[in-house]
């Protein structure tokens, strides 16, 4: 591969990429790119709000506000998005209410991290049973690679698989990312087996 020559082929070459996207669409697509590289949040939002500048100059015309969130995202509650998301799961209903506290929130009921009792308070407003362990819920989640633990004691955030999950899995059955996570540890546990018997 050739070095890249200089920042704006750069930004040209990202602005190629993702220019065909949705604005909340590549808003992920930053966020996934920070966490990819180990950089902080945070630079998700410098990065949207570079481009736009450095594109201008190279004739590109940029998506319009990236930074605004979608016009949906201060009106739907949360009973709307998880009958939207249909989640089938306990850990997946986890993730869905991890998601909404994070990006569908009213401002200022947004949360990054969320607890137990998020959770039930959550399935309440959705019409959902409450869950007889939600603590167990949530650390199941964390288990399946889901959610990530909060700073603070008993709570979780959520991380990039989880995301993925909500925003493009479902709704639907949501067997991926868990099906997945299962499937590597069956096959880990396997491997040594195998050996031992050719051994």
């Amino acid at each position: 591969m050739n070095t890249p020559k200089d920042d704006l082929e750069a930004v040209r070459a990202v602005v190629d990429a993702i220019k065909d996207f949705k604005s909340d669409e590549q808003q992920r697509i930053f966020r996934w790119v920070a966490e990819k590289l180990g950089l902080p949040q945070p630079f998700a939002s410098s990065v949207h709000s570079g481009p736009p500048q450095a594109g201008a100059s190279l004739g590109v015309t940029p998506p319009a506000a990236p930074m605004s969130p979608p016009p949906s995202a201060a009106t739907k509650d949360i009973k709307i998005f998880v009958a939207e998301k249909d989640p089938k799961k306990d850990v997946h209903i986890a993730a869905v209410v991890a998601y909404y506290y994070r990006f569908e929130a009213p401002p200022d009921e947004r949360k990054d991290a969320i607890n137990k009792e998020d959770l039930q308070e959550a399935m309440r407003l959705a019409g959902k049973p409450r869950f007889s362990r939600p603590l167990q819920t949530l650390s199941n989640a964390h288990t399946l690679g889901l959610l990530d633990r909060g700073s603070e004691k008993a709570t979780f955030t959520l991380n990039s698989v989880g995301e993925n999950l909500v925003a493009m899995t479902l709704p639907g059955t949501g067997n991926s990312s868990p099906g997945l996570k299962r499937a590597r540890k069956v096959a880990t546990k396997k491997a040594p087996t195998k050996k031992a018997k050719r051994a």
